[in-house]
């Protein structure tokens, strides 16, 4: 069927060739510090409830969480094993040393728009703000654009969760904007924070987390060389410097 030419004076963004992405698998994730693998109700719920509710673990995961804290193992483990079997969102546990010690997930999954989200993150004490935890997001970020094909990367959060907005700005997202009162969340009016890597910048971000994660920029004692905010700055400049 012939498409009629489009009128000039309406304007439209560039012309994109895309033949659309592919869903993330149901497989594990290997990294050097950690390992992404699919959510098991029975591997998963004992640790991650310790992990998060007293009496020695820390219940401010859930603040800003759509789910917990859980009454209790069992109720955990019910919700976990539904997760088993959802596609979208995609749950991964983030193994260190084969323990759970956090979650993970590919959310609001459009292959053929090419967009993808990192989404329900919970890192317990430990992993949080560590080499490991900054490992767990590129192999996600990693997976959505060089392997499965996507055109851009999204992360959403509670507006007052300045933990995430800081996170989402380290690891390379922009900051795009914020949605008033976009959901009610445990009775609570939420807005929310969005943002994004497009696949034009990836490889200035994918550079920068390299760089970072690399041994070589850590000191015997594990103290970092160069900051990821210095590193994904530097990465920036590079790839909007004119050709030569």
């Amino acid at each position: 069927m012939s498409v009629a030419a489009h009128p000039s004076d309406q304007p439209l963004g560039a012309p994109v060739t895309f033949a659309g992405a592919l869903a993330p698998a149901r497989a594990p994730l290997p990294g050097a510090r950690v390992t992404l693998a699919p959510v098991s109700a029975a591997r998963d719920a004992g640790a991650l409830y310790a992990l998060s509710h007293p009496p020695d673990g820390d219940p401010r995961i859930w603040t800003y969480l759509y789910d917990g804290p859980y009454r209790d193992p069992d109720a955990l483990a019910a919700d976990l094993s539904a997760r088993e079997a959802s596609t979208d969102p995609m749950f991964l546990t983030v193994l260190c040393d084969g323990e759970p010690r956090g979650m993970v997930a590919f959310c609001s999954i459009v292959p053929e728009h090419g967009t993808i989200e990192l989404g329900h993150i919970f890192f317990a004490a430990g992993l949080a703000r560590t080499t490991a935890a900054t490992e767990a997001l590129f192999l996600l970020a990693s997976e959505a654009f060089d392997r499965l094909g996507y055109r851009r990367l999204e992360w959403k959060c509670n507006a007052l969760n300045a933990p995430s907005r800081a996170a989402a700005v380290r690891l390379g997202f922009r900051y795009e904007g914020t949605f008033a009162q976009h959901r009610v969340v445990k009775g609570h009016n939420r807005d929310t924070a969005w943002f994004a890597i497009t696949d034009e910048r990836w490889p200035a971000v994918r550079a920068a987390l390299t760089a970072w994660l690399d041994p070589a920029n850590f000191t015997a004692d594990g103290t970092q060389r160069r900051p990821l905010g210095e590193l994904q700055a530097a990465a920036a400049r590079g790839s909007e410097a004119p050709d030569r």
